[in-house]
């Protein structure tokens, strides 16, 4: 017998949550949440409700999130070295939003900032290391793709099959990307069917729009890295779950006999025209913001404290308190 559940606006009226600190909630995997059916909605086990029955005040600090003038006055520095931090890739996002201007700002995990001020105390004070004021002064930016590294993580770890699992790699490549990684039409199709939401920030102009877009998508080495992880997951998935397409002819009662369909094979040139008929954790999510910094500090930060000189650099422009 299943899990007696409830909707998920329902759960988040009873945990005290705005529809955004919800969303978080389930991302961070704070809120647990599970498929109610192929295609159905997500729901929330009443177990999980009662799990944070008289702590909502507790789970609600742990969701609170701060933008860069907030981070810098919780972290003690300027806002103009917190946001440099941050293009360093020293602090991960968890999400972002566009202000009338069309302006990315970025979102911080308030306990992320407090416990990366802790751990790196030499980092608040005086000069950048060398190699994190190269990394600003040549424009680096790690925030989008470190968002995008986190996300592709919460989704992988919610999902709960093969497939999905690869399509939510395939979230942040472009098409001509998971053509590359993913040869067979029928299986980018699943792909496609499955992929899930990066994000629920929505704009109504072109420019916001394409802005947004931009965000979602990895490029260059990044992309290339996400390919070839999908390109295992898929001949993981496919190991596990051959896609299948109606066959030709039908079976018993008129019904089509499916029939799996192979990388490569000239019956997978068949599945377009199908596909036009059908019109077509908390506790991980922690760890892969923290690892994404601790990488990257680990590497640039060794040698580099003993030498200090003067740092630079201009605050960012797609931050705002």
């Amino acid at each position: 017998m299943g899990e007696t559940c409830v909707p998920v606006l329902r759960a988040a009226r009873e945990l005290g949550l705005k529809p955004g600190e919800f969303e978080l909630a389930v991302q961070l995997g704070e809120v647990r949440t599970v498929t109610s059916g192929p295609g159905g909605p997500r729901r929330v086990p009443a177990a999980e409700v009662g799990r944070h029955a008289g702590r909502e005040a507790a789970l609600r600090a742990r969701l609170r999130v701060v933008g860069t003038a907030w981070g810098a006055e919780l972290a003690g520095v300027r806002p103009e070295r917190f946001a440099r931090l941050a293009r360093c890739g020293l602090l991960t996002p968890v999400r972002f939003h566009l202000n009338r201007y069309r302006v990315v700002v970025w979102h911080y995990l308030a306990t992320d900032v407090e416990e990366f001020a802790e751990r790196n105390p030499e980092l608040l004070k005086g000069p950048l290391p060398a190699a994190l004021r190269a990394a600003v002064a040549a424009g680096r930016d790690e925030r989008p793709a470190n968002w995008r590294a986190l996300r592709v993580r919460q989704l992988t770890e919610q999902a709960e099959a093969p497939w999905a699992r690869a399509a939510a790699t395939a979230a942040v490549l472009a098409p001509a990307d998971v053509a590359a990684a993913v040869p067979d039409p029928a299986e980018r199709i699943r792909l496609a069917a499955l992929r899930p939401a990066l994000t629920t920030v929505r704009t109504a102009t072109p420019a916001g729009q394409a802005c947004v877009a931009a965000l979602l998508l990895a490029e260059d080495e990044e992309a290339a890295r996400y390919r070839e992880e999908l390109a295992g997951l898929v001949e993981r998935a496919r190991a596990e779950e051959p896609v299948r397409v109606p066959a030709a002819g039908t079976g018993a009662g008129g019904a089509a006999r499916p029939a799996a369909v192979r990388p490569g094979s000239v019956r997978g040139a068949r599945v377009r025209a199908a596909s036009a008929a059908s019109g077509l954790l908390r506790d991980g999510a922690g760890r892969a913001r923290r690892v994404l910094g601790r990488r990257l500090l680990g590497r640039v930060c060794g040698a580099s404290r003993a030498r200090r000189a003067d740092g630079g650099g201009s605050p960012a422009r797609s931050d705002a308190r």
